[in-house]
């Protein structure tokens, strides 16, 4: 399966780095099969609403240029550009690990979030089945699960998630940045096309699994005149939660998403990027904790009072606003102000 040229920014954890002198090879799959020491990752972020998580494999074949999770893939030696999307991990045992976590006495069955830094539900998990079968282990052990993805695929575990609500809780956040297919081709190359994920909607609302849409990121000057539409189309298939995240650029993620923003937007990409600039206060990106997933200034505030009002147009609940408290507030007690707060009734208020 071909994506394209490799295209990766140095890795800043390598003491050397190499340029090709002529155009690259095609980049093609490669999957690797790790035996993981352990599946269940801690959160300690006052950003993000969730404790637990769980990753059954690393990089992601959707290629999603903003994907901030691409730096991870610099950990382990590789590339944040095309190595993220095309050389991918499969940790074969995560079932059987998060089985034992589960097990353990001082488990207290906190929900766990599907996934932190991967798409769970990728191509690559059709026929691996990790993620259904750690699914099946959440119904084992009546432990509930919030799912976050981008993917058609997760339909096909309709039965598993309806099967999981009924007995400790679910939840299923589809992520629509883009309204329409062709903006979504061209930052998201292999993901499913925005109809498609509003049917993946209507088909888990139908099976009984409660089910959200996420706009993740909210690019100001490129998306969010989209948020109503997306809102308007979720809230008809079925969704009954909404939610927003501010596009945040982390190390090599800001070189990979500017390089394909000005490739597949070349007319735009300025405009797009300094209005980017004006909402982080001259900024591309803020790494600090309760303002990296936010903006500010007039601009931004429009965008809030947009979701806000296309939110109760349609009669949907609020989710995760990606608005923390300031960074000035931190402590070590995560905020609830614009956190999502599960209560497995389709609803997160």
């Amino acid at each position: 399966m071909k994506l394209r040229r490799i295209d990766n920014p140095p890795n800043l954890y390598l003491s050397e780095h190499r340029e090709w002198l002529e155009p690259p090879p095609e980049a093609n799959i490669e999957v690797y099969e790790e035996i993981s020491g352990s599946i269940l990752s801690k959160n300690d972020s006052p950003d993000l609403p969730f404790t637990w998580s769980v990753n059954p494999y690393r990089g992601c074949q959707h290629a999603c240029s903003y994907c901030y999770a691409r730096t991870y893939h610099e950990y382990l030696g590789l590339g944040a550009g095309t190595d993220f999307d095309t050389k991918l991990i499969v940790k074969l045992n995560a079932p059987q690990l998060l089985r034992r976590a589960f097990r353990r006495r001082d488990w207290k069955r906190e929900s766990v979030n599907f996934s932190g830094i991967t798409d769970c539900y990728q191509p690559l998990e059709a026929g691996y089945r990790i993620t259904r079968r750690c699914l099946e282990v959440c119904v084992e052990c009546n432990n509930p699960a919030v799912v976050v993805t981008r993917g058609f695929l997760v339909v096909r575990d309709a039965d598993v998630l309806g099967e999981l609500n009924r007995c400790a809780g679910a939840q299923v956040l589809v992520s629509i940045p883009f309204a329409d297919a062709a903006t979504c081709k061209l930052l998201e190359p292999q993901a499913p096309i925005p109809a498609r994920r509003f049917e993946a909607i209507q088909r888990l609302h139908e099976a009984g699994v409660p089910v959200g849409v996420l706009i993740s990121p909210v690019i100001a000057g490129l998306n969010d005149r989209d948020i109503p539409r997306i809102l308007e189309q979720a809230a008809a298939a079925g969704a009954r939660s909404a939610s927003y995240t501010a596009l945040r650029l982390p190390g090599s993620v800001e070189q990979v998403f500017l390089s394909r923003l000005r490739e597949a937007m070349p007319l735009r990409a300025e405009r797009i990027i300094n209005r980017l600039r004006d909402v982080r206060g001259g900024q591309l990106s803020d790494s600090r904790f309760c303002e990296r997933m936010r903006g500010h200034g007039p601009y931004w505030e429009s965008i809030r009072s947009l979701f806000a009002i296309s939110k109760r147009r349609y009669g949907l609940k609020g989710a995760y606003d990606a608005e923390p408290a300031p960074s000035g507030a931190y402590s070590a007690q995560r905020p609830q102000h614009g956190q999502l707060a599960f209560d497995f009734t389709g609803q997160a208020e």
